[in-house]
């Protein structure tokens, strides 16, 4: 499936009157699992639990 295609499906189930700023951001947050995806493929990036004691730090601020 393209890019295009995948878009276009996340778009679908949005309401006519969304705004600009929500599609932008439903794009952004399909880029960076598409991203994560794409380090966890490569080996990269950090562990679940090392995502959530990072969660847990931000949560803590």
């Amino acid at each position: 499936m393209s890019n295009r295609q995948i878009v276009m499906e996340l778009l679908e189930p949005l309401p006519e009157d969304a705004s600009l700023q929500d599609i932008a951001r439903e794009v952004e947050l399909l880029a960076g699992i598409e991203t994560a995806r794409e380090q966890a493929r490569r080996g990269e990036g950090i562990s679940a639990e090392e995502a959530r004691d990072l969660v847990e730090q931000w949560a803590s601020r």
